[in-house]
């Protein structure tokens, strides 16, 4: 332990290092990830969890990750779930906890930042552990898109007298559209983009890449004729579509033709149903505890960007995190940005001259499905898995919402 604060101490006499090498030396107070899992992503109102709450797809993952950890419950400090939909999520995850096995002493909350959720509350747990607040964490993100439900009151008048503000109440797709018409992305641009998400994920699938990320999650589907309830085990997300073509995807209606005619089915992000999880501590208290370091969290940040385009948001992101760590793109070996919808994936790509191989190599939401909540923490997972597989080092993953941008560096380590 002496040694290990001796090091600390050095390292923050040692002068300082800018770029690649600030965010790759190691110290004993790194922020790391020792685990990042996921339950399959299913088609949201037909799929494998159509009949499963959101309550017992965070049991069932948070059951897995005491089982593949092996860590002692009681020393996971707090349990934090990004969550959209769902006004009882932090009912659920401090339910579903106890039931897991974590005892009464660990906390539980949960947050919403839209589709940011999830990263949101990595960003959480790693502040907490970092400002010594907690020693060890959870960070979730889960949705059950099958049993969410809408009706949110309209705004005020004084707030929809305001254009930005009453911009926020657009509907999403209505958005993607706007980012559509307002820099001229077509039907096509989006419609190849799409295609090539399609591509990848059947690739990754068949290939396997997903298994190391994905634990198996049992529950019951009720028979849509009978009503009879079945117990299956989920193994594999439902979302990819072998064999999408430019020529099949064109002929997809729009979604919401009054809105424009450029998003459709096809080339938008899918409701899905699905939970992601990532334990996170300081390094020291991974070599102590043995825990593997899987990767070492290096910072985030927040950009805006008008609410009528609220998905380019990576754009402004990334180059303002980058500049923070003096890094440039050509630093990174993988993107991975939230694929809510091709219109402002081809905008963030083009937009931020990215190398498209970099950029969501196993395919993104458009292919495997987009739990709002949990698609932050489920990318950490993406992210990781590919990494081991490739065995690139510096990795980073951005997510947009409906204001705001989360944006994270990654970098993975060896040993």
């Amino acid at each position: 332990m002496a040694t290990q604060r001796l090091g600390s101490i050095l390292s923050h006499l040692a002068p300082h290092k800018t770029g690649v090498a600030s965010i790759t030396q190691k110290n004993p107070d790194d922020i790391v990830i020792t685990l990042a899992i996921r339950t399959p992503l299913a088609k949201g109102k037909k799929g494998g969890f159509k009949d499963t709450d959101l309550d017992y797809i965070v049991y069932a993952l948070l059951k897995q990750v005491l089982d593949k950890s092996k860590i002692d419950p009681a020393l996971v400090e707090d349990i934090c779930l990004g969550n959209v939909g769902d006004p009882r999520a932090a009912y659920k995850v401090r339910a579903a906890m106890l039931a897991a096995g974590f005892p009464h002493t660990s906390a539980a909350s949960s947050v919403n930042r839209f589709c940011s959720s999830g990263l949101k509350a990595v960003q959480d747990i790693a502040g907490q552990i970092t400002n010594g607040s907690i020693d060890i964490g959870l960070a979730m993100g889960g949705e059950s898109m099958s049993h969410n439900t809408g009706g949110d009151d309209p705004f005020s008048p004084e707030i929809m007298a305001h254009q930005e503000a009453a911009d926020c109440t657009q509907p999403m797709i209505q958005t993607s559209e706007n980012v559509g018409s307002d820099f001229n992305i077509s039907r096509r641009q989006q419609d190849e983009y799409a295609v090539e998400s399609f591509r990848r994920a059947e690739v990754a699938q068949k290939a396997g890449w997903f298994e190391d990320e994905i634990v198996p999650i049992t529950t019951k589907v009720k028979d849509p004729k009978t009503g009879e309830l079945k117990e299956i085990t989920l193994t594999k997300d439902e979302g990819p579509r072998y064999g999408t073509t430019l020529e099949g995807l064109s002929k997809i209606r729009p979604a919401l033709p009054q809105f424009g005619d450029k998003t459709t089915g096809g080339n938008a992000s899918q409701v899905t149903d699905g939970a992601a999880a990532v334990l996170l501590m300081k390094r020291s208290k991974a070599i102590e505890l043995g825990q593997p370091i899987l990767a070492k969290f290096v910072g985030a940040t927040v950009a805006g960007v008008p609410p009528r385009v609220m998905g380019i948001g990576p754009s402004a992101a990334i180059p303002k995190l980058l500049a923070k760590y003096q890094l440039t793109k050509e630093d990174i070996d993988i993107f991975e940005i939230n694929e809510a919808f091709a219109s402002m994936a081809v905008y963030c790509l083009n937009v931020l001259g990215l190398d498209h191989s970099k950029l969501n190599p196993r395919g993104g939401a458009i292919a495997l499905g987009h739990p709002l909540g949990a698609t932050g923490a489920r990318q950490i997972c993406t992210i990781l898995s590919e990494a081991r597989r490739t065995k690139k080092k510096i990795l980073v993953t951005s997510m947009c919402d409906w204001f705001y941008v989360w944006f994270y560096v990654w970098f993975y380590v060896w040993f």
